[in-house]
């Protein structure tokens, strides 16, 4: 993509890590009494964590293709409402390892963690994941891009805030925004032309699994809000939120996106491969006016898309 001229803001997930840290924090703190980090720390180092392993290795490429672009990791706070409903439930965002379903239950026991089934690929550890409102470093993060910087940002959601008195003072809270949803708002907010989500497959299927599967090249708004309406196509976590990020992206101005893997990016670009979601368009529309005799001229009106 750089390659090929674009500006990029790249957001990341850090689940694993998140779970991991948080994990080591805990062990740390039963074995020898060393105070146990916030989760919002731990988001913030596993932001950067990341970060740095994105930018480093992006740039050692840069620089092996003769590319001369700057990239920067900016650490990204974003801001959640205190009352959202995350917070009534026991948490919907897994982090950490894979588990077995037993093992899951015995960790949940010993250390007071919610565990959850994980889109049918295991247990994990859930914690709450509130809806985000704000990157709050929006501005610095549009300077950046806008002045060619390749931009690694809002990784893992950002780090949850609130805005404790509704004064503009921001205080850190308990859980994980959602990765997709995050990428979903700082394309909004940015503008961008296209919004990537890169995963593990290179298409988007209904009926995934079943005899009736079946792969789609392109995806329109009404359609994608459908299939997710019937509750039955797409994990809730693994490619719900995927969809459900990039129709929120569509309904307030966004222009397209695609869903493929990273492989296939490139063949993407090209509409060779890939699911691109798209605005509905309108069908065309014929009227022919009432014709009073043979020798009368018809006349067709036809109304277009927009």
């Amino acid at each position: 993509m750089i390659e090929a001229g674009w500006d990029l803001a790249i957001g990341h997930g850090n689940g694993p890590q998140l779970g991991f840290t948080m994990r080591r924090s805990e062990v740390a703190y039963r074995a020898e009494g060393v105070p146990a980090q916030p989760m919002d720390i731990s988001l913030a180092l596993t932001q950067a964590e990341v970060g740095y392993a994105l930018q480093q290795n992006l740039q050692n490429e840069l620089h092996k293709r003769g590319i001369k672009k700057q990239v920067a990791t900016l650490l990204a706070q974003t801001l959640v409402e205190e009352d959202d409903t995350a917070y009534r439930q026991i948490g919907s965002k897994p982090i950490g390892s894979f588990l077995k379903e037993d093992e899951a239950k015995r960790l949940a026991g010993e250390w007071g963690w919610n565990v959850a089934e994980d889109a049918g690929r295991g247990w994990r550890r859930v914690v709450p994941s509130p809806f985000p409102k704000k990157i709050l470093e929006i501005d610095t993060i549009r300077t950046l891009v806008n002045a060619g910087v390749i931009t690694i940002t809002a990784g893992g959601g950002g780090i949850p805030v609130i805005d404790d008195e509704g004064d503009g003072q921001h205080v850190g809270i308990p859980g994980a925004v959602d990765k997709d949803y995050a990428a979903s708002l700082l394309a909004q907010e940015l503008k961008a032309d296209l919004f990537v989500v890169s995963t593990a497959v290179e298409k988007v299927a209904i009926n995934f699994g079943r005899h009736n599967q079946t792969w789609f090249d392109k995806m329109t708004l009404s359609e994608a809000k459908k299939y997710l309406a019937e509750g039955v196509h797409f994990a809730r976590g693994s490619m719900a939120p995927k969809v459900h990020a990039i129709v929120w992206y569509l309904e307030n101005g966004g222009k397209e996106a695609v869903i493929t893997n990273p492989e296939n990016i490139g063949n993407a670009l090209k509409r060779k491969t890939g699911t691109w979601f798209v605005h509905d368009r309108a069908k065309k529309i014929v009227v022919l006016k009432s014709i009073p005799s043979k020798k009368a001229r018809k006349t067709t009106t036809k109304s277009k898309a927009g």
